[in-house]
């Protein structure tokens, strides 16, 4: 064996090795039947949940050899987003025979939705800016989708596929707070459009990717052994997520009672916070390897996938578990459906443009962390009108790119039509 083969194995093995021993303890905690203090087990199973993130990204990063890049982006959102289809059907399924267990169901989906628009796109573009400053600094190669002056993150035209398939899920589910309740007819909508929108994406053409690092190694090998590399990252990283995603939402849920925090708000957002962990760690690893675009785009993915598939799925469990053919709400899942609703119709708004900028980042922290500060009906009713006056101003203004939007996810290329429509500023140039 050669030095340079020598070398591409130490960089792929050790790595990888480490990783399979952070995640093996919590795996061997979770099949010893051992109840480990909520402090253990959220550090235990937290830390072995971001291992399998670590290689969910690498793997993705090497199947862009293979298959295209918004596939990629699309299979690595569904892994990534398997704890919170765990926990979320689960309590739909119990529903059916538990009538109790329906707010749960719907205090889960609401809560990870506005977790990963209100958190997590910020959250993004902060890393992004830090990731810029520093290469900047340090005279080092800057994120090439990154646009300085106002900051922002340029989004590929392939995106506008995702924009699209929202806003149509957004539409149709403007049903569910008017009949207060999520039928299973519109479940199987919702469904249909999840599958359309993975076929969607697999039509896009393999390029040939940038690799360092692990992905590099792990690109680098044969034919063979590379696929066959890349399909058991995703499926052992998929199951130690699945097998550890209950008992670390769990020991959070535990933790936050011992604190005295309600059943209701604990199910909204920690155990969010735990099965959303996986793709915010997924995604703050492209953006630290100045690739913030496709970490926006991951995220943008995981709430297609959450918008259609999730939402889709909790009716089809709860009948299933032996309840009627719709998932009920009572007055305050539908207020908070309203607000998961309207701030995603701001959250597409936003992109339309195909460029997140960071003062929309901040608008849309602000206006999720308000809801915490003010937790009233009163208070969630206005936030709601915010999030939907801005989106209709957003629409307004950029009404020429509401079409091709729109066209987007039915176009035969996944060219974007409204590009040429939209000089760009000299403000938004370096």
């Amino acid at each position: 064996m050669d030095t340079r083969t020598t070398g591409r194995a130490r960089r792929l093995v050790i790595p990888l090795g480490i990783v399979a021993l952070v995640a093996a303890q919590g795996v061997a905690l979770r099949l010893s039947g051992v109840e480990p203090a909520p402090v253990v087990g959220i550090l235990m199973f937290g830390v072995a949940i971001v291992a399998a993130a670590f290689a969910l990204a690498w793997a993705g990063e090497a199947a862009e050899v293979d298959i295209s890049g918004g596939l990629a982006v699309g299979l690595l959102a569904i892994i990534a987003i398997l704890p919170e289809y765990a926990i979320d059907l689960y309590f739909a399924f119990t529903a059916g025979s538990d009538p109790s267990q329906a707010q749960y169901a719907a205090a889960n989906m609401t809560g990870s939705n506005r977790l990963l628009l209100g958190f997590g796109w910020p959250f993004i573009l902060l890393v992004a800016f830090l990731v810029y400053r520093a290469a900047r600094s340090r005279r080092r190669p800057v994120d090439p989708d990154v646009s300085p002056r106002p900051f922002a993150v340029r989004l590929p035209g392939d995106n506008r596929v995702e924009l699209g398939l929202l806003m149509i899920a957004s539409v149709l589910t403007l049903t569910i707070p008017l009949t207060g309740q999520i039928h299973v007819l519109l479940g199987v909508v919702l469904l249909a459009l999840f599958v359309y929108y993975l076929w969607k994406v697999a039509q896009g053409e393999s390029e040939e990717p940038e690799l360092v690092g692990v992905p590099a190694a792990i690109g680098g090998l044969p034919t063979v052994a590379r696929r066959v590399t890349v399909i058991a990252i995703f499926a052992l990283s998929a199951a130690v997520i699945l097998l550890l995603a209950e008992p670390f939402a769990h020991s959070l849920i535990q933790g936050g009672r011992a604190a005295g925090i309600d059943d209701f708000l604990l199910v909204q957002w920690l155990a969010p916070l735990a099965s959303e962990a996986p793709e915010f760690v997924i995604a703050i690893i492209f953006a630290m390897r100045g690739k913030a675009a496709m970490g926006v785009g991951i995220l943008l993915a995981s709430k297609v996938n959450q918008w259609t598939a999730l939402v889709g799925t909790l009716p089809i469990a709860h009948a299933l578990g032996g309840g009627g053919w719709a998932l009920p709400m009572d007055g305050r899942q539908v207020e908070e459906f309203v607000l998961t609703a309207t701030q995603t119709l701001l959250g597409v708004a936003m992109l339309l443009s195909l460029r997140f900028a960071g003062r929309w980042a901040t608008a849309l922290f602000v206006l999720f962390a308000a809801t915490f500060v003010f937790t009233g009906t009163e208070a969630r009713w206005i936030v709601s009108g915010v999030y939907a006056t801005l989106a209709v101003v957003l629409f307004a203004i950029q009404w020429r790119t509401l079409w091709p939007t729109l066209r987007a996810p039915f176009a035969r290329s996944a060219d974007d039509p409204a590009a040429e429509a939209e000089p760009v500023s000299a403000g938004t140039r370096e």
